[in-house]
């Protein structure tokens, strides 16, 4: 085999396994909608109906143009499929395999983002930034983690593997491993254990202000419990000083 025939032999095959992978790649974003989403019906129903789905094709396709520095044509197809689907994921970012965006509606990914493996977002999410800093401003969300609906994850922080952020946080600190994240600020609720299934149930979470405001309800009803049993021994201390009243 000439050296030329070998060089195109070396590309022949390597095209065939881009092509693998790709194909093996789209396989895997309809699989997990599956797995993940029990209205999921039919491939048929999948393919042609989820807005999460279209826009994270859309998103592969312009991040391999925005690799290749075609970059107004990836933010034009980034902007032609936020049109389409409400989800708007800059091409710049990074996402790994099986990522799963339910519902999807109002979704923002910023251009320096990375995604790990298995990870599952809902409508509302932000991955963004928190200002006109240059280089990594956004989030690194690492594998099978969940970002819960409404949540906004800001600024260059990282999101430790199997960790859970709640409805409606606001997250601006970096989050350990196997943690659980709520509130506003996003407070770290500690797990004990490596996760080794996603739990995917979001609205069964922590509230530390909530059990903040039940200790102080608790402190303002001892402290009412004092106050009247001082009122009522001042009333007896009167009665035996003045038994005449």
């Amino acid at each position: 085999m000439s050296s030329a025939q070998g060089r195109f032999f070396i590309q022949d095959n390597l095209e065939g396994w881009r092509e693998d992978i790709m194909f093996k790649t789209l396989k895997e974003d309809i699989e997990v909608i599956f797995e993940q989403d029990p209205a999921a019906r039919s491939y048929l129903e999948v393919i042609l109906t989820y807005s999460g789905l279209h826009a994270i094709w859309a998103h592969r396709i312009a991040h391999a143009l925005y690799k290749r520095k075609f970059y107004f044509l990836a933010r034009l197809i980034s902007q032609i499929s936020r049109f389409f689907t409400g989800i708007e994921i800059h091409p710049g970012a990074k996402i790994g395999r099986r990522f799963f965006i339910d519902h999807g509606m109002g979704v923002v990914i910023g251009e320096t983002c990375e995604i790990g493996d298995n990870v599952t977002v809902y409508q509302g999410v932000t991955l963004g930034g928190t200002g006109k800093e240059k280089g990594k401003r956004h989030p690194t969300i690492k594998d099978n983690c969940l970002i819960a609906a409404g949540a906004k994850v800001l600024g260059s922080i990282t999101i430790g593997e199997n960790s859970k952020i709640g409805a409606g946080s606001v997250v601006l600190k970096d989050v350990p491993p196997n943690s659980t994240v709520v509130g506003i600020p996003g407070r770290v609720v500690v797990r004990d254990g490596v996760k080794v299934k996603k739990d995917l149930n979001h609205t069964d979470l922590p509230d530390p202000i909530a059990d903040r405001f039940r200790e102080l309800e608790e402190e303002i009803a001892r402290l009412k419990s004092e106050l009247e049993a001082l009122k009522q021994q001042e009333r007896k201390n009167e009665y035996e000083q003045h038994p005449a009243l």
